[in-house]
């Protein structure tokens, strides 16, 4: 596209948009071209759609998931039930409702769940027919109080009103955690000069039993945060739940409704009481770290002293299991374990993308000690004893910094676990705009002058983030027992890349679901080849510009930089208009197009950030210019230029007929 052109060429906007639109013009004629030499589009497998792993192979562990499948027109009436079947021919259970029908009334989208003791097989089959009852049954009851959720593994129980979310999570009548409570700190600066430290709880407005069985469950709860003083900061809770699972996925979303002069958020979680169990030298302490790295340790450890309680101690505490009685160890070791520290108190905590630190201490009146460090922790930790205990994951966590994982009070009877979407270890939040206007107090200067040199619409009080939204993904695990360190690390890369199902290209081009622009990745002659290498060549440059720009951070991962500056050898991250950009050149539409042709995992997963990021921080969700998008800045909210096509359905309809996901 720029063979005839300067080296040092850069394409304006009008340019870009020109060409792009010339190639525009001419997919159906590429796409006639690619559908004549492959020949016809391919038939569906009779009536059924084929169902693959995202990254091509079963899970280590898997606690239950959802996805969207499409049908060609007229192929299903609205009533049809559906079944789903392993490659080995094995019935699978399966959940199934719809999502779109096509104009005739047909079919055109479900949704599917299934269990978490789901055959892993490479490959399913899914089609018309009565569905397998599931092994292990979900049910769910409503009363007036609180809502019930039994996967047949953990029951949980969610309050209806009041300042406690969840209630109690419990497995085989065992309380493992309770009393969850969302929590926010806040550094108050409304008095000059004055920086006032306050904390708020979640209080409940609403709760929903959105499904309830009998493979998955959704409960929504809505509410604000809140003290004595005030209330503020709204929030929409998703817990969902899955047959056979001993997990609950946590999706969390905030919307920021403060002055960002004043408000400066400081820290944002989830806490849960966590009961303890065992001696001290039997809780048991797990972060994970890098590429499958695992932090593991004791309240009290037994390893390292100077008198050795016995190989058989050692091992079992490292382990992860019961100890032997201490009439078992070096007799020497019991009498003095009371002059062995215990750590009552840890955290984990990822306050850029590339650091985090492991720390510990006996008691909040002394010191922390350095325990590790390393770049890119996975976010997952677990607090328990060989009689169960809590495993816990925040996703995106080194990507979405800062985050931090909070264990407190282990060497006491009932601990405190908190994940921090918002670390308090971290500077506070700071939504201010990046400048004072410029004396831009007129039409005619923000015209002639802001526009005109920095390509920045600017109009005072238009750069507000009041209304923006922001999303994170947690998890919960409650456990029988401590997990080896291979289970662990399983439940760590859960927590990193939670399994996804989807079908195939072939499958969804044949459905014409969306759109006739596009095909699948063909590579039958020189020319598509040399198309598709290009294709290839543009995703992997912005998938590692990510990286090595450290495109990263809570209100920053998912977008991409709109214009690169020749001069500086750098994006355009603090030249007004040119900045973050925001979907304004429909690079959402890009991916998930990419994605359909492709099938690749790195690519959904790309657009998956995208599409939350875009949806969510760059769109206006309550206030004065809901629900309109920010057009593209410095800051994501910052444009004056508030706009439809930044908020519109258009850029979410991939990954929510795909995916199901409600949020969305």
């Amino acid at each position: 596209m720029s063979d005839n052109l300067p080296p040092n060429h850069v394409f304006t906007r009008r340019e870009f948009l020109k060409k792009t639109n010339a190639t525009v013009a001419t997919l159906p004629f590429i796409t006639s071209a690619i559908t004549d030499e492959r020949g016809p589009i391919p038939e569906l497998m009779e009536d059924s759609a084929p169902v693959r792993w995202l990254d091509d192979q079963a899970p280590g562990t898997f606690h239950g998931t959802t996805w969207g499948i499409p049908w060609p027109q007229g192929l299903y009436p609205r009533e049809t039930r559906f079944s789903l079947t392993s490659e080995k021919g094995t019935a699978i259970p399966v959940q199934t409702w719809p999502l779109g029908y096509w104009p005739d009334g047909s079919l055109k989208w479900t949704a599917h769940a299934v269990p978490a003791d789901v055959e892993r097989a490479t490959n399913y089959v899914l089609g018309p027919g009565p569905a397998a009852e599931p092994t292990r049954r979900l049910a769910a009851v409503e009363t007036d109080e609180f809502i019930q959720v039994d996967t047949d593994v953990i029951t949980v129980t969610i309050a209806k009103e009041g300042d406690t979310v969840v209630k109690d999570i419990s497995r085989g009548g065992v309380t493992i955690a309770h009393d969850g409570r969302l929590v926010c700190s806040l550094e108050d600066r409304s008095q000059p000069g004055i920086k006032q430290e306050k904390g708020f709880t979640g209080k409940i407005d609403s709760v929903t039993l959105e499904q309830s069985g009998p493979v998955r469950a959704v409960v929504k709860i809505e509410g604000r945060h809140a003290n004595e003083d005030r209330t503020w900061l709204p929030f929409v809770v998703r817990l969902y739940f899955y047959a056979g699972s001993d997990a609950v996925r946590v999706i969390h979303t905030i919307v920021f409704d403060g002055d960002e002069y004043s408000d400066f958020i400081s820290g944002l979680g989830l806490r849960f009481t966590v009961p303890m169990r065992g001696a001290l030298h039997d809780r048991h302490v797990r972060f994970s770290g890098s590429e499958g790295g695992l932090f593991a340790e004791s309240v009290r450890g037994l390893t390292g002293l100077r008198r050795d309680p016995g190989d058989d101690v050692r091992q079992a505490q490292v382990d992860g299991r019961r100890t032997p009685p201490t009439s078992e160890w070096n007799p020497r070791v019991p009498p003095r374990l009371n002059y062995i520290p215990a750590f009552n108190d840890w955290t984990l905590d990822q306050t850029t993308a590339d650091g985090f630190q492991i720390k510990k201490r006996t008691s909040k009146v002394h010191t922390w000690l350095m325990s590790a460090q390393g770049q890119r922790s996975d976010g997952f930790g677990y607090l328990g004893s060989p009689e169960g205990g809590l495993g816990f994951g925040l996703r995106n966590f080194w990507q979405s910094y800062p985050a931090q994982l909070d264990i407190r009070d282990a060497a006491m009877d009932s601990a405190q676990v908190t994940l921090w979407m918002w670390a308090p270890n971290a500077q506070p939040m700071d939504l201010r705009p990046y400048h004072d206007g410029m004396g831009q107090d007129t039409y005619a200067k923000q015209y002639n002058g802001g526009l005109e040199i920095t390509y920045e619409d600017y109009e005072p009080g238009f750069d507000t983030p009041f209304g923006v939204a922001r999303t994170s993904e947690m998890y919960l695990w409650a456990l029988a027992a401590t997990p080896s360190r291979g289970q662990l690390v399983e439940l760590a890369a859960a927590t990193r890349t939670p399994p996804v199902l989807t079908t195939t290209a072939d499958y969804l081009h044949a459905c014409k679901v969306f759109g006739d622009i596009w095909a699948p990745v063909d590579r039958s002659s020189l020319s598509h080849a040399a198309i598709e290498d290009r294709l290839d060549w543009l995703f992997d440059f912005y998938h590692d510009q990510r990286e090595q720009r450290r495109w990263y951070g809570f209100w920053n991962y998912g977008d991409v930089m709109h214009t690169y500056d020749l001069d500086r050898h750098e994006w355009r991250y603090d030249v007004g208009g040119y900045a973050w950009d925001n979907s304004e050149l429909s690079t959402d539409l890009w991916l998930w197009l990419y994605f359909l042709r492709s099938g690749r995992a790195d690519v959904f997963r790309f657009a998956e950030a995208m599409t939350r990021h875009t949806g969510e921080v760059d769109v206006h969700h309550i206030g004065r210019f809901a629900p309109l998008g920010s057009r593209h800045n410095v800051l994501h909210w910052g444009c004056s230029a508030k706009q439809l096509r930044i908020s519109t359905a258009l850029n979410r309809r991939y990954y929510y007929y795909l995916t199901a996901d409600e949020r969305v």
